[in-house]
């Protein structure tokens, strides 16, 4: 059964709020969307298989652990989840990156896809999708499918903000698939933007309209 993880961090809502203020300018949405999905990053990694291993500090030998980031595959939707995608690899250096292009039709809400390429599916990857937005769930249940297809099986979708009715519709499409957000707002306007929201947030972060 999916899940749903809000990252309630004070620090979390802080950035949040900031990023939500019609005031904010391109450049500081950007770095508070990366800052904000490497707050997320923590919540996804938290149950990540660890490694044993003996290693030398300078003082003398001891037991740590390593995760295997190379089983980890971050698959941004274009355009807006880049900005997501390079908070994460700050955190995650090493994770494999795929990337699937998605756009909602603005008249009938529906997703279009234009481009997919992910790397090739190993053991057990950990895929994970990214978006700053879960609204209808239209882009990340298709692009979702669209690695499902490729033969992923370990999914879960990282956004900035959702709003319930995304959250029902991905569940309802991808059972299993974890929701990890900084916030779960009221609902979706009738053209299907969350309210209350933060905007477009592909404008805002690339300064486009």
């Amino acid at each position: 059964m999916s899940r749903v993880f809000i990252n309630n961090h004070p620090v979390v809502q802080h950035k949040l709020t900031i990023l939500r203020d019609k005031n904010t300018g391109s450049k500081e949405f950007r770095e508070l969307t990366s800052e904000i999905a490497q707050f997320l990053t923590y919540e996804f990694t938290r149950d990540l298989k660890t490694q044993d291993v003996e290693i030398d500090t300078p003082l003398s030998k001891m037991k740590g652990c390593y995760i295997n980031l190379k089983d980890i595959v971050v698959v941004p939707i274009l355009r807006a989840g880049t900005v997501l995608a390079e908070g994460i690899l700050k955190l995650l250096p090493t994770a494999k990156v795929g990337h699937v292009g998605v756009y909602r039709d603005h008249q009938t809400l529906k997703p279009i896809t234009y481009y997919v390429k992910t790397p090739p599916i190993i053991n057990d990857s950990l895929f994970i999708v990214v978006d700053p937005m879960l609204a209808t769930g239209g882009s990340a249940i298709e692009a979702i499918r669209l690695i499902k297809e490729r033969g992923a099986r370990k999914i879960s979708f990282v956004c900035i903000l959702a709003a319930p009715e995304g959250i029902k519709n991905l569940h309802k499409a991808h059972p299993g698939v974890d929701i990890y957000t900084a916030s779960v707002d009221d609902c979706l306007d009738e053209r299907g933007y969350i309210l209350p929201g933060l905007g477009d947030a592909g404008d805002r972060l690339f300064g486009t309209k």
